[in-house]
């Protein structure tokens, strides 16, 4: 089977599994994806066949050991979807009611070697005070697909009522890494970016490839309809601040994630579409 129901702490969640071994837990509680493993490589697999020590799948996302897993408040960690406000920057929830509220399955299974899953989120699934709060009619779909060594995630927004309405949106990765000194990435800035301390920054207009070098491997960050990206890490001081954190998780971890911070507007009947594409090679 390509998908079956499971749970990840106290909340349901959908497993995929790809012929090739690549997997992903994603919970309902906010389409949350909290786990993204790749495969052995081939010559790791080659090596397993011959009587060495069978390789096992790569954990790629961070997740707090810290983090609440019981539906109370946001995951820390995995992939949350920011809608519709990010942040701070308009005068509702911060990050917005997405990550909080718990969507539905629409439609799982297996295409062309890769295992997917699709899940939806409209206003009649809000609690009645976020509904309340937003009362534009919308649906949101958010497209999860893993094979080999990449990761596909396809948010879309649709305006299903009769006025337009103003919307921002992200995918808020947390890449899991060994070390967050020896990351680097080219392709947000003119220069590479080094993490030393604590960073939140924001990129406009990316308009190519992002390159992210863990250290370890590196990873090619691809991505449409979102127009920005912003680049995370707490630091030791903030990350020592947050009670779904562990002091020293901070190395563990950098945030990149693509983002339209707009905002847009979109007109009634309108629908717009993010892709973030993640590969990773050698």
């Amino acid at each position: 089977m390509s998908a079956t129901t499971t749970q990840f702490g106290q909340l349901p969640a959908l497993q995929l599994r790809a012929p090739d071994g690549a997997e992903a837990t994603i919970t309902l509680y906010g389409a949350h994806l909290v786990s993204w493993k790749t495969p052995p490589s081939p010559q790791a697999s080659a090596a397993g066949a011959v009587g060495l020590q069978a390789p096992a799948a790569q954990e790629r996302l961070f997740l707090s050991t810290l983090s609440t897993l019981d539906g109370s408040r946001a995951i820390r960690g995995g992939v949350p979807v920011i809608f519709p406000q990010f942040a701070e920057r308009g005068s509702g929830m911060r990050h917005g009611f997405a990550r909080v509220s718990t969507w539905r399955v629409l439609e799982s299974g297996e295409q062309d070697g890769a295992a997917f899953a699709v899940l939806g989120l409209s206003q009649a699934d809000l609690a009645p005070a976020l509904a309340a709060a937003w009362p534009a009619p919308f649906e949101l779909s958010l497209r999860v697909t893993v094979g080999a060594q990449s990761l596909v995630l396809q948010l879309e927004v649709r305006n299903t009522g009769t006025e337009a309405f103003p919307f921002s949106a992200a995918l808020h990765t947390y890449y899991l890494v060994e070390d967050v000194e020896a990351v680097r990435i080219d392709g947000v800035q003119a220069e590479t970016l080094a993490i030393t301390d604590k960073l939140d920054q924001v990129f406009e207009g990316i308009a190519g490839n992002i390159v992210f070098d863990t250290g370890a491997d590196k990873l090619g960050l691809q991505q449409s309809g979102f127009t920005d990206a912003v680049v995370w890490n707490p630091g030791a001081a903030d990350a020592a601040a947050l009670n779904d954190m562990d002091d020293e998780e901070y190395r563990r971890f950098v945030c990149i994630e693509p983002a339209l911070l707009g905002p847009q507007v979109l007109e009634p009947g309108g629908s717009w579409r993010g892709e973030h594409r993640v590969v990773v090679s050698a």
